[in-house]
């Protein structure tokens, strides 16, 4: 009977496991991947600046037409000619018919055609740089919001700790009270810790719930979907100063985005230049016409063969229209010029407080291991002594809150840490 008692837990207890799934980081970055739609966005806006990208959008292939027409006219005339001979007709009719392929190919539209090509491509990679901007993004707001949940969890875990020294003092104090060597208020006022102990342990499993759901939601899925997440926060991560500083610059998406834009530019002040050179287009195809008639001596009348021509075009004047796009194009070359030295000065200045804030949280993290060692030892003792009577309930509950208080500033850090780790991590696109 035992036995079947021990298998009956076994199998419940494995059970229970496999409802609760563990979520870790990883994994929810790549449902992050999966189902973003910020990401998805950024996919379909980068494959249309890769469709886009073809020499036809670029103006250097031809275009290739089937034309056709036929038209009936019915006419009513009269005709007088200067002998005094007279014509005339009722419902002449004239049925024409025409049909034709025609090409036209400008060969040579002063060279933009070749800089819009150029153009296309450096906007497709744009496209891309800023979709792997979307997705680092992602995956940075990913990762700080799984290691809140875990945060969070290990301040419950840190509470129902105090909750249990909370029972143990009330017990002791009970204890003490009914022998008479206490007050009732000294009783009163331990019972009264533990209900606002177990009232923050409540209020703590709300922060976690909204947490789970703020992080389901980043994941977009349904943010009741249940699961659990690691109990560890790991803060091994040591970074190469030199490294980011090198790397910056050369693989920031921020930087790379403007500078990209800033090409993108230069070749716009180059298409607009080229506005003022000569143009030259190339016109070919074959027509067929037919024409019926059914009042004059001619009955009918067709053609038939192939064409050919050209255009050259020297623009002379156009309305200072193309000195204003160039001097545009020059200002907006100079905007993007400023925007980039902008990004670069503000990204430096991210990865120099982002290196000054997580030294500091690792120097803090340190010290605080230590302090929460001492509190949690303080603590202790500070219960045996209530348990032999050599100390005071005051003492007991200023022993419980310095310990709280240490653990909360020890998940604090190791988060923060994390947090400095990610961004280091997403400045230089190594996420």
């Amino acid at each position: 009977m035992k036995k079947l008692i021990l298998i009956f837990l076994f199998i419940s207890g494995f059970l229970t496991l496999q409802a609760q799934q563990i979520l870790s980081v990883q994994d929810a970055i790549n449902i992050a991947l999966k189902n973003s739609y910020d990401i998805q966005v950024a996919a379909n806006d980068a494959a249309i600046n890769k469709a886009n990208n073809t020499p036809g959008n670029a103006g250097m292939l031809p275009t290739v037409a089937l034309n056709g027409s036929d038209n009936i006219s019915i006419t009513n005339s009269h005709q007088e000619s200067s002998t005094k001979v007279e014509t005339s007709s009722s419902n002449a009719r004239t049925n024409t018919l025409n049909a034709g392929i025609a090409l036209n190919w400008t060969l040579y539209d002063g060279g933009k055609m070749f800089v819009t090509k150029q153009k296309l491509q450096e906007i497709e990679a744009l496209g891309e740089i800023q979709y792997k901007d979307k997705v680092l993004q992602t995956v940075y707001n990913v990762i700080v919001a799984y290691y809140n949940v875990v945060k969070q969890k290990q301040e419950l875990i840190s509470i129902n700790v105090v909750n249990n020294y909370n029972i143990e003092r009330v017990k002791i104090l009970k204890t003490s009270f009914d022998a008479g060597n206490i007050a009732k208020t000294v009783l009163l006022q331990a019972k009264i810790d533990l209900n606002v102990n177990q009232e923050n342990a409540i209020n703590q499993k709300d922060v976690i719930v909204v947490a789970k759901k703020s992080l389901n939601q980043l994941l977009c899925r349904d943010i009741n979907t249940e699961f659990e997440v690691t109990d560890l926060i790991q803060t091994d991560y040591l970074p190469n100063v030199d490294e980011l500083k090198q790397k910056l610059y050369t693989t920031n998406t921020s930087i790379l985005s403007l500078q990209k834009q800033v090409d993108i530019a230069k070749l716009t002040l180059k298409e607009m230049n080229t506005l003022r050179n000569p143009r030259f287009s190339l016109t070919t195809g074959y027509n067929f016409t037919r024409s019926d008639y059914t009042f004059y001596s001619l009955l009918n009348n067709r053609t038939l063969g192939p064409q050919i021509g050209g255009t050259i075009s020297f623009p002379l004047y156009q309305g200072g229209n193309v000195n204003r796009q160039i001097k545009v194009s020059t200002i907006q070359l100079k905007s993007s010029q400023y925007s980039l030295e902008t990004a670069k000065l503000a990204a430096f200045t991210q990865l120099v407080n982002a290196l000054t804030d997580f030294e500091a949280q690792q120097n803090l993290l340190k010290i605080e291991v230590d302090n929460n060692t001492l509190a949690k030892e303080n603590l202790d003792i500070s219960i045996q002594r209530l348990r032999l009577g050599q100390t005071t309930s005051l003492e007991i509950r200023q022993a419980q809150e310095s310990y709280q208080d240490s653990f909360t500033r020890l998940l604090n850090f190791e988060y923060n840490l994390k947090v400095s780790e990610t961004k280091l991590k997403q400045l230089i696109s190594a996420l």
